[in-house]
């Protein structure tokens, strides 16, 4: 079960914020202000604003860190607060934690090499190799809450964030009852920025409200973001022990592979993605016409986009159910923002509303799927997160409202 839910994201801070933000559909896409963009012709992003990293966690562990892992101290303090949890449990080796990770702590990266060229001592800090470290987060968390369980980190871009679940289940069947999942990112840096732009996938509008637009004719790219979301996952046994009765069901997950780079002519493999997807619905014992709600990976650029479309029609048939992404409101935020579609998903199942789909006015040929164009109240038990990762990783995961 997930017991508690931490986000942090330029939707805002904590569950009920990010939920009335994505209710609402309030843009929150602007100019980046974490360093200079006008040298560069993508200069939007999603950030966090007015983000205090000092109310989560001390200044000694601040310096050591990236951004990217401050977002995680703060996500991480939110889930465990929001499960009922101590910040140090009783029995440290009850408690486990397992991330997914993209670009890493590369604002601390960026510093500390410019330092190194630039700087007469020609040197960087004692803290570069650990804070840019791909694993960062996950070891700092550990260290910050003393979880001495089973830890790991996934790497599989936007993937990742739902792959993390999917160990954390494992974890847990393995004999660790309490684990921390999910992802925060933090992919805003000239040094990140320019590896994104390599990809030729980025939108270069310069307008927030029209620069992501999924499925949409008017689709140009994604917009990067930062933030995410962490969860506490825990053993039902457990939770009820507690009476907790959580927000609902790690129920069934799928991974593949496409077995092929990104680049400039790919779209991804429809057919892997729709495997993932039938793996997860496989695992978790329900039923194509159960689902009550898909929330896509909705990329952004236009090859991709009708291959998810296809995907999703190959698994659901002609008429798959409602379709919604918040993505054009916050930024795609790599693993972050798979993990932020979860909590999203958590939160549809818990108000019994689905929140309306962002960016999307008039879908592209192929992409005609059944969006949720307003919000409204629905009773919803099962839901479907799905995600592609560069380079070819696909996974799908299935929520599904807990027992009473």
């Amino acid at each position: 079960m997930i017991t508690g839910v931490g986000v942090v994201a330029p939707s805002g801070i904590g569950a009920d914020a990010h939920w009335k933000c994505v209710l609402a559909g309030q843009n929150r896409i602007g100019r980046i202000t974490l360093f200079d963009p006008d040298r560069y012709p993508s200069r939007l992003a999603g950030e966090v604003a007015d983000f205090d990293a000092l109310h989560y966690t001390e200044s000694r562990q601040l310096v050591q860190t990236d951004r990217w892992t401050h977002l995680g101290f703060a996500a991480a303090r939110l889930a465990l607060a929001d499960a009922g949890l101590p910040e140090l449990a009783a029995d440290p080796y009850e408690y486990g934690v397992t991330l997914a990770s993209s670009s890493g702590g590369n604002l601390f990266g960026q510093r500390e090499l410019q330092r190194l060229w630039r700087g007469p001592a020609r040197t960087v800090g004692a803290y570069q190799s650990i804070a840019w470290f791909y694993a960062a987060s996950v070891g700092q968390l550990s260290i910050r809450h003393q979880f001495k369980g089973p830890c790991g980190v996934l790497a599989a871009e936007s993937a990742g964030g739902l792959d993390s679940l999917a160990h954390a289940v494992r974890m847990i069947r393995r004999g660790t009852p309490v684990v921390l999942a999910g992802g925060t990112e933090c992919p805003l840096s000239p040094y990140a920025l320019t590896c994104q732009m390599r990809g030729g996938l980025l939108s270069t509008c310069p307008e927030p409200a029209l620069a992501y637009r999924p499925f949409d004719v008017a689709a140009s790219g994604y917009v990067p973001g930062e933030g995410g979301a962490v969860f506490v996952v825990e053993d039902l046994a457990h939770a009820r022990a507690r009476g907790v009765r959580g927000y609902a069901e790690v129920a069934g997950w799928g991974a593949s592979h496409d077995a092929r780079h990104t680049d400039r002519l790919t779209s991804g493999d429809p057919v892997q993605y729709a495997r993932a997807m039938r793996l997860a619905l496989d695992r978790a014992g329900v039923a194509p016409a159960e689902v009550d709600v898909v929330f896509p990976d909705a990329l952004g650029v236009l090859r991709y986009d009708r291959a998810e479309a296809e995907a999703l029609r190959g698994v659901f048939g002609v008429r798959p159910p409602p379709v919604t992404t918040q993505k054009p409101l916050v930024g795609r935020a790599h693993q972050g923002g798979s993990a932020l579609d979860v909590a999203t998903a958590l939160l549809a199942i818990r108000h019994g509303v689905l929140p309306p789909t962002a960016g999307v006015d008039r879908p592209a040929p192929g992409c005609e799927l059944d969006f949720v164009w307003e919000s409204g109240p629905r009773r919803v038990d099962v839901a479907l997160v799905g995600a592609r990762g560069f380079d070819g990783f696909n996974s799908a995961v299935v929520v599904r409202r807990g027992p009473a």
